[in-house]
């Protein structure tokens, strides 16, 4: 899209938000090209913390960059079982979790208490380290990016593709849950006098993990609407407790969003979970066809079909 097709395709919305005159456009198409080359230098970016963060960093429970089934709740590993099991159905699943008031809103045990108390003090650990840190997105200003701090490779990859895949793919077959093949991990924080909420928004996932780590909070409920091409004036939005150790599986692209905490802190470890199939017809972000540059790690989980997946990790450039 060149200048003139996006001042005429916005310019009632940029009016509204003050962009009046020709100074106005200049400097909001400025700001654009700015955010536009900081987003597509993330993986850069990201890969040079990596880097710096293996080198300099001593982890303080190394045993846990590695997942281990004793981590995961007996539930959960029964659960994951049965998926993985000959004959294994949705309706079969639904014996095993309960769907909650949000339409297509599950709940589940994923972690032991332990594990979660053990990552809490590792997370806290790298914070308080000199170690470069990637923040998790432009909504979350206190987290920490999983794939900088070294847990891809051993734990998170390994949690997607053998024990989320099987569950994802009786849940959401028709959103990509069956063939989902990279992600991105993080984890977001808490707490009075930092983040507090989370606005009304959707995620750039075909299917999100959502697991409350700890600590003590009080409220903070999470919030679902309806698919984000749905009004909010047109959803009911309901409210689901968070529970530590437990997890909240959902379609990515349904709206949702987290109250605020009144007292405590409280750790969430998120998995967007994302499937190239899906994904390379329509850009979940920009609603457009993707246009792809090359990236580094899984990037925004693109793929690239006309180079036969020479590049199996790429960014959409209009996103």
């Amino acid at each position: 899209m060149d200048q003139e097709q996006f001042r005429t395709d916005y310019q009632e919305v940029l009016r509204t938000r003050g962009c009046s005159t020709d100074i106005h456009f200049k400097e909001l198409l400025k700001k654009i090209k700015t955010e536009v080359e900081r987003r597509q230098q993330l993986c850069v970016k990201s890969a040079e913390r990596a880097a710096l963060v293996k080198e300099a960093y001593k982890p303080l429970h190394k045993e846990l960059y590695f997942l281990q089934d004793s981590y995961l709740a007996p539930e959960f590993l029964k659960i994951v079982n049965y998926c993985r099991s000959d004959g294994a159905s949705e309706e079969g699943l639904l014996e095993f979790i309960s769907p909650l008031a949000a339409q297509r809103v599950y709940r589940f045990p994923v972690f032991s208490r332990k594990f979660c108390e053990e990552l809490i003090e590792e997370l806290e650990h790298f914070e308080q380290s000199q170690a470069p840190k990637g923040r998790p997105n432009t909504m979350n200003n206190y987290g920490i990016l999983l794939n900088e701090l070294g847990f891809d490779e051993g734990f998170i990859t390994p949690l997607r593709e053998e024990y989320l895949q099987p569950v994802s793919a009786l849940l959401y077959p028709d959103c990509g849950g069956h063939c989902l093949d990279s992600h991105k991990a993080f984890v977001v924080k808490y707490a009075m006098h930092e983040d507090l909420d989370l606005s009304y928004h959707y995620d750039n996932a075909e299917v999100t993990l959502n697991v409350s780590l700890g600590k003590e909070f009080v409220e903070g409920n999470l919030y679902f609407g309806d698919m984000r091409h749905v009004p909010l004036s047109e959803s009911e939005c309901a409210e689901t407790e968070h529970r530590v150790a437990e997890g909240l599986l959902h379609r990515g692209q349904q709206m949702h969003g987290a109250l605020r905490i009144s007292s405590g802190e409280r750790w969430n470890l998120i998995v967007w979970m994302r499937a190239s199939r899906v994904r390379n017809k329509l850009c979940p972000m920009c609603g457009n066809k993707p246009q792809l540059m090359e990236g580094r790690g899984f990037a925004d989980g693109f793929t690239d079909d006309a180079q036969t997946g020479a590049f199996p990790n790429m960014l959409c450039v209009l996103n």
